[in-house]
């Protein structure tokens, strides 16, 4: 796999100090830390965070990386962790998930898999977050449109849906179209998609 960098949160002084000893001797550089903040503070341009999935540290990396847009994988932990737990941290976008104690094998592994699927959800991540940033420059009505376009009703059916004129939403959409810097309506739907206004 060639030297790597993982980023260790964990509170618990004893585990992580496990999980470094259990990594030692592979190609695995093991920086640990006690809680998110210390890791936010100081965001690693690159490597794979492997966190204690207890309290919240999963929504504050995962919030942090919204906000700045700076994407890593997540491989999420926990001991014996329940079903429903992996999955609602899959759900929130975690690569992958193990059960400690592991072994450097089953880390080094999720590594590999969890990097793989980085690429693409943070791709995907970054679309939504710029996509959500140009929708919320819309005023509220413009918002009204831009939904209403995108589930494909023309500017007549928009009109008699918000009771407005004809020209009214020629106007709407127009505005709509110059703040999202988006050349056509095709571009103004993708978009809203992105920014999970429509499915």
């Amino acid at each position: 796999m060639g030297a790597f960098r993982l980023i260790l949160i964990d509170d618990d002084l004893r585990r992580r100090a496990g999980i470094c000893h259990c990594l030692s001797g592979n190609d695995v550089h093991v920086e640990p830390y006690e809680n998110p903040s210390e890791v936010t503070g100081r965001w690693p341009e690159d490597g794979v965070l492997l966190a204690h999935d207890s309290g919240n540290t999963i929504e504050l990396l995962m919030a942090h990386m919204s906000r700045s847009g700076a994407w890593l994988p997540i491989i999420a932990f926990a001991e014996a962790p329940d079903p429903r737990q992996v999955v609602r941290a899959v759900n929130r976008g975690i690569g992958d998930y193990l059960g400690w104690p592991f072994t450097a094998e089953e880390v080094e592994q999720a590594i590999v898999e969890g990097e793989q699927r980085a690429q693409t959800q943070a791709s995907a991540m970054l679309r939504e977050a710029m996509a959500r940033s140009r929708v919320q420059k819309l005023t509220r009505r413009e918002l009204e449109v831009l939904t209403a376009v995108a589930e494909g009703r023309s500017n007549r059916a928009i009109a008699e849906k918000l009771s407005i004129s004809p020209r009214t939403v020629e106007i709407h959409r127009a505005n709509m179209l110059s703040k999202l810097n988006a050349s056509h309506t095709s571009e103004a739907i993708r978009i809203a998609i992105e920014a999970s206004l429509v499915s």
